[in-house]
């Protein structure tokens, strides 16, 4: 039996839920494959933590700047329309990385990709918070973004295979090309979603800087500050744990993928818990329930000397925490809002925080060598979730706000 969220989408809704769900799932897997193949690159191209770690933040920089671009573009041209270019351009730049024949040449792909990774995102969640109900888009837009889940764990899976079936250094370069057609069969498809009606009907088009107009100055810095602990928490994880279960903790490339496996599944409940918690105890709960637990797991995780099965028992937990937040925070950016300047405000606030927090996986990179794997990513997530913690005493809820043509109003 269906959801009841979802019952209450249209068919025109339905079939948007689904573009977005697998263009997320697509745009997830293109950006994690790096993390999955990063061990096997330290070795092949002798890399140094600090330059892997770079090649990580390169792209979550770069995704800032093209989520926030994309998110005011789609207030001038359309949410669908925007997304139709978003993925294909994503999954080019990703069989350019696999095309890469130098440190440089990675380097630069990795931005380029990451321009398309950003714009996805940021409008992606603009569209789907805008068919949603007030009282269901907590539910909605938590179970879109639970596609991201989905892409890590083909991230997970296309690189163990292809690095099992062939030699090393081909391994790694085909695990880039994999989503190409996926991603021309999407184009199609969503060339025929309409646009929401909020955004049809929005008015007048404001200037992207209205965000920081004397109404909205606050909720846009508040927005970052929270999105910066958000991501910054979660890419300490996402980008060095792998790489900590081989290198540190000596796991074979089979117990590691358990590890990853069991982190990646406590990350879709999480995604889910944190979505019905979001519409039933509001945002801020949620986000400030959600970072607390993600606190208290990193603590044990990583600072107590435990067995490989005791951290194993502690990684759903880890991945429920880190990334339930998102759940929340994704509607509540879009609800902080008026309807002509969501893309820009939505896509300013989420794309400036991933890119400050894209100097955390190179921070951790940086600190290995004075504090081990575990204890680098430990500091970077705790410093993160503790600042969502204070943003999210300064934030009014948000929760049941209705979207129309200039403002907005509490259900």
């Amino acid at each position: 039996m269906a959801a009841r969220w979802y019952g209450e989408l249209d068919a025109t809704g339905r079939k948007t839920f689904w573009s977005c769900y697998v263009g997320f799932s697509l745009d997830s897997m293109n950006i994690q494959i790096y993390a999955f193949l990063l061990p096997g690159l330290l070795t092949l191209w002798t890399l140094t933590p600090s330059g892997a770690g770079l090649l990580a933040t390169a792209a979550l920089v770069a995704g800032s700047a093209g989520g926030w671009l994309a998110g005011a573009l789609s207030d001038r041209l359309g949410r669908a329309r925007v997304l139709r270019f978003s993925i294909l351009w994503l999954a080019v730049s990703t069989a350019l990385c696999g095309l890469a024949q130098n440190y440089e040449q990675l380097l630069f792909a990795r931005v380029v990709q990451g321009l398309g990774f950003g714009a996805e995102w940021a409008v992606g969640i603009v569209l789907m918070s805008e068919i949603a109900a007030p009282a269901s888009r907590g539910r909605v837009v938590g179970t879109v973004m639970s596609a991201w889940d989905v892409g890590w764990a083909l991230a997970a899976g296309t690189t163990a295979t292809a690095i099992a079936l062939l030699p090393p250094d081909i391994g790694w370069r085909a695990s880039f090309f994999l989503s190409l057609v996926p991603a021309a069969a999407l184009v199609f498809v969503r060339w025929k979603l309409p646009e929401p009606a909020a955004f049809t009907a929005r008015g007048a088009h404001h200037a992207w800087h209205g965000i920081f107009s004397p109404d909205l100055c606050a909720s846009t810095i508040k927005g970052c500050l929270l999105a910066i602990g958000m991501h910054g928490g979660y890419w300490a994880i996402a980008t060095w744990w792998p790489t900590m279960l081989r290198l540190e903790r000596g796991l074979s490339p089979g117990a590691t993928s358990l590890h990853m496996a069991v982190l990646i599944a406590g990350s879709f409940l999480g995604y889910i818990s944190g979505a019905w918690l979001s519409d039933r105890a509001g945002r801020r709960t949620t986000i400030g329930c959600f970072a607390s637990g993600g606190i208290a797991i990193i603590l044990f995780a990583t600072f107590l000397p435990l067995s490989n099965l005791a951290l194993l028992a502690l990684t759903a937990p880890l991945g429920l925490f880190a990334l339930g937040i998102y759940s929340a925070v994704g509607p509540l950016l879009a609800e902080l809002y008026p309807t002509n300047l969501r893309g820009s405000g939505l896509g300013f606030c989420y794309n400036v925080g991933r890119g400050i927090a894209g100097a955390v996986p190179l921070a951790v990179g940086g600190s290995i060598a004075q504090f081990g794997y575990s204890q680098a990513i430990g500091f970077s997530v705790i410093a993160a979730y503790l600042l969502v913690l204070v943003i999210t005493l300064l934030l009014t809820e948000t929760r049941g706000t209705r979207f129309i043509a200039h403002a907005e109003a509490q259900a």
